[in-house]
Parts: C-alpha cells; structure tokens; sequence
C-alpha cells in the first residue's frame, strides 16, 4: 500500500508541476473522527511526502488532527517545517475557532515564526457562536505583534 501510494503521489506531483500548482496531503486524526484511514498520522503523512520529495507536493499540516491522534503541536511543525505546504487549525474539543479548547494557538503562532514558517495558516473550522467573532478569535491568535 506504500509503494502504491508513493508512486501515485508522485505521478500526482509531476502533474501538478505541469499546471503550476501545488497540492497538499492532510493528516487525519484515526481515534475520533477518521477511524481506519491510511496514512492518517502526520508522521506517516509525512513520510509519504518525504518519499516523493517534490515541490508540487507539500504537507496540509492539520493541527486540529494532530492534537487528538498525537499531540506534540510544536515539535510535530519543527519536524515537519521543510514539506508544509499549509497549516490548518481548529480547536480541541469540537473543532472550534481558537480560543475554544485546549490548544495554545497563539503560542503556536510565535514558535511556527521563530522556525521561519511564512506558509498559508487556515482557519477549518465551525464557529462556536458568531462567525465573525471567529474570524476575530483566529486573525488574533495568528497575529503577532
């Protein structure tokens, strides 16, 4: 399945090179929401990413999943600053806009700077209350001053 994997990955990225684009592959969280699914954890994520080792491939760095599946937010970034492509973000518990849970975002923020990360961050999310008041909570989580 890895070999399968890699090699369809890589046709992927020469395709994506022929267009210009990039794509990202996402790391899913297998305890809660995606139970069963291969290559779910992001060191597995990345290590597919790594194998193909193309820059139309990246890592959709998902923090939301790594917290429930693995934990080590900052580290996690760190080991995978070289193939993040995108970083997203969600509260845990619920999925909820920064603020909500149990996650630093903001110190999140100021370690992904300190490594040099000047990627895209998401907001992928559902709002706790008001929509805007969640746009506010994510702009100032990932602002930093």
């Amino acid at each position: 399945m890895w070999l399968k994997a890699r090699d369809t990955l890589a046709r992927i990225a020469d395709m994506a090179a022929e267009e210009g684009v990039v794509y990202t592959l996402e790391n899913l969280n297998l305890p809660v929401d995606h139970p069963g699914t291969p290559f779910g954890r992001a060191e597995d994520t990345l290590a597919l990413v790594e194998s193909v080792n193309h820059p139309s491939l990246r890592l959709n760095l998902d923090l939301y999943h790594v917290q429930i599946g693995e934990g080590n937010l900052i580290e996690t970034c760190r080991t995978c600053l070289a193939f993040i492509g995108e970083v997203q973000v969600a509260d845990v518990p619920g999925r909820y806009e920064p603020g909500t849970g149990e996650i630093n975002y903001s110190g999140i923020a100021r370690a992904l700077a300190e490594m040099g990360y000047r990627g895209p961050v998401a907001l992928e999310s559902f709002a706790k209350g008001d929509p805007v008041a969640a746009l506010e909570a994510f702009r100032a989580a990932f602002t930093l001053a």
